[in-house]
């Protein structure tokens, strides 16, 4: 077969076993392949083959409602749904996207990019379903680190309440993106461990057939189902939530999972299939990872497994620069600790943990609670750093607002892929935290422009101790060199750079678009002066009371969202103050932004570099 010819998942149910088996060969062939031009997540999709292709067999899309929690997993749907010939834009400015997306597809039907939202939005549609008396089947499939979350936990409550039919996958491959922690985890290991439901069966069966009872139970679907229910369901963590449970089972082979989902399908309430697969199945350097490395992968050679991307000379990821100036840090302050909810590995926090085990804690897929423990450890007397991506702080908004900043506690944060990001596109995104956090009282928030200036803002944060302090900063990498020592930085302070002193022209900026516009600045000798906003609270008062005195026009530039960010502090700030001035704005419209290289999603939004110097140039 050829992937090219499958315009729709229906030719699945013709097929035999060994037909697809062969194609679950060729499906992982053609990820490899094209991953490795593109870029992409790549272990979760391959350990999810045979189970997406069980799906597809069993249960009928679009009728049935299929939801892939995180979404990122979804590619071996979007193969069989008849989109093979898209992947050679696999995440590309116009391609397809990494994640499901409606938009692309009837097969689509539930967009996420955050983990945990599979079981709230599958109870929505079973009820909908219900209350319009149709009849299909739902199917979430959620992951050993996704149940970590508490949104799954709140959404499984009512699951079990409700009793509404679905089928809940429970893909288990004792991975998120490094290896899972926590008690939920060790609850799972006893599951993974326990007899798995076809050998249970079997032995169900056989001690069935001694009795004329017995044979007649087994005539009857619901009651092979109740024996497995009473066997299984009461040692497991899902029999505490009132919700059926067959498991577990292998998760690469066919004619279990085939058998098993037709079982689950005919089930008239909620359950749990347990389902064990092998993150990265197919591709041993994927397999043999245990730190998140083939989690989400740049363009690789298939053969070495080697990155195709090469970090210049000197350059260290934004991430690293921080980590490694906190664990410089924590080696004179016993106190500072570091928190991460899952991304030990992507924010570079591997070597902290290494050297001080005792001080760190990965809280697992759980933002509000690593938030709201890192407030406990703050009022108690600890200095915790806790390393959140942007877009996921959104998720512990409350946690912030009502236990962090409410109490003034000296929690500091990370705010790690700050503004567009690139491939990930839309959820991922980290352009909403400015506007988000600038409003609560107490919190001081900043951006450094390089390397040294962020070594001073990590110090500046650990020296102070009456304010919560988030310090965000962008994916990629920058020049670093590792300071000798540190110089305090007062918080609501910027600085500023002029060509002469006959500027005719004012630029505020931030983060690494700071030295970008210094730098074509002084190559055209262009009159202007740049003002690096390192603080978005508290403002610099002083400066830009004489830069609104000053007769010139004024660029406020931002990367990031334009409503509630930083122009629109300082108009704010103006007019406050009695400055009746026009300022010229640049930054994100009231938008979301597609997915495609942050070059790319730059120059779509008019905030390149070329595009600012265009406007730069009509004034002067």
């Amino acid at each position: 077969m050829n992937l090219f010819d499958i315009k729709d998942p229906s030719i699945i149910k013709t097929m035999s076993i060994k037909e697809m088996e062969d194609l679950a060969k060729m499906i992982r062939s053609f990820l490899i392949e094209n991953i490795s031009r593109t870029g992409g997540h790549l272990s979760s999709n391959l350990g999810i083959v045979e189970l997406t292709i069980a799906m597809h067999y069993v249960f009928s899309s679009p009728k049935d409602k299929f939801i892939f929690d995180v979404g990122h997993q979804s590619y071996v749907h979007k193969i069989l749904t008849g989109r093979s010939a898209e992947f050679a834009h696999l995440r590309q400015y116009k391609g397809i996207s990494g994640f499901q997306k409606r938009k692309e597809s009837i097969h689509d039907v539930w967009e996420a990019g955050h983990s945990s939202t599979s079981l709230s939005a599958a109870l929505g549609m079973a009820t909908a379903r219900d209350l319009n008396h149709e009849n299909y089947q739902v199917v979430p499939v959620i992951g050993d680190g996704a149940l970590t979350g508490g949104m799954a936990m709140e959404a499984l409550n009512q699951i079990g309440s409700d009793k509404r039919r679905m089928v809940i996958i429970f893909n288990d491959n004792n991975m998120s993106i490094s290896e899972n922690v926590g008690a939920m985890d060790q609850a799972f290991t006893k599951l993974r461990v326990s007899k798995p439901y076809t050998t249970l069966k079997h032995d169900l069966k056989g001690a069935l057939s001694t009795s004329k009872f017995g044979k007649s139970v087994l005539h009857t679907m619901q009651n092979v189902k109740n024996a497995v229910k009473e066997n299984v369901v009461d040692t497991s963590i899902f029999g505490d939530f009132n919700l059926d449970y067959i498991g577990p089972i292998d998760g690469h082979n066919l004619p279990s999972l085939i058998r098993v989902l037709k079982l689950a399908s005919e089930n008239d309430g909620p359950v749990v299939v347990h389902v064990l697969t092998k993150k990265g199945k197919g591709y041993s350097y994927a397999e043999e990872d245990k730190t998140g490395s083939w989690h989400g992968v740049s363009p690789f050679d298939v053969r070495t497994g080697k990155s195709l991307s090469q970090m210049p000379m000197g350059h260290v990821s934004w991430s690293e620069v921080l980590s490694s100036t906190l664990t410089s840090l924590a080696a004179k302050n016993k106190d500072i600790v570091a928190i991460t909810p899952a991304m030990k590995s992507g924010s570079k926090l591997q070597n902290f943990f290494d050297k001080y085990p005792e001080r760190s804690f990965d809280c697992g897929i759980a933002e509000e609670h690593a938030m709201t423990f890192a407030a406990g450890l703050a009022v108690s007397g600890k200095r915790p750093f806790i390393s959140v991506y942007s877009s996921f702080l959104q998720r512990a908004y409350d946690q912030i607002n009502h236990d962090v900043a409410r109490m003034n506690l000296p929690v500091v944060i990370g705010i790690d892929r700050c503004g567009l990001v690139g491939e990930d596109g839309e959820t991922h995104h980290g352009v909403f935290d400015i506007a988000m956090l600038r409003h609560i009282p107490n919190m001081i928030l900043s951006q450094p422009k390089d390397a040294k200036e962020a070594q001073n803002l990590l110090y500046s944060a650990f020296q102070q101790k009456e304010h919560p302090y988030a310090i965000r900063y962008p994916r990629g990498n920058v020049p670093f060199e590792k300071a000798k020592e540190y110089t305090y930085i007062e918080p609501g302070t910027w600085t500023s750079w002029s060509f002469d002193e006959h500027s005719r022209l004012i630029i505020i900026t931030y983060g690494d678009c700071v030295d970008k516009i210094i730098s074509k600045a002084q190559v055209n000798q262009m009159p202007i002066t740049v003002v690096n906003a390192r603080f978005f609270k508290p403002l610099d008062g002083d400066m830009l009371e004489r830069l609104c005195q000053m007769e010139l026009p004024i660029l406020l530039y931002e990367t990031d969202m334009l409503a509630g960010g930083l122009s629109s502090s300082i108009l704010e700030y103006a007019n406050d103050h009695g400055y009746t001035r026009h300022f010229v704005r640049l930054g994100i419209e009231d938008h979301f932004v597609e997915h495609g290289s942050i070059s790319q999603l730059r120059k779509l939004e008019r905030l390149d570099i070329n595009s600012l110097f265009d406007i730069i140039s009509s004034y002067l």
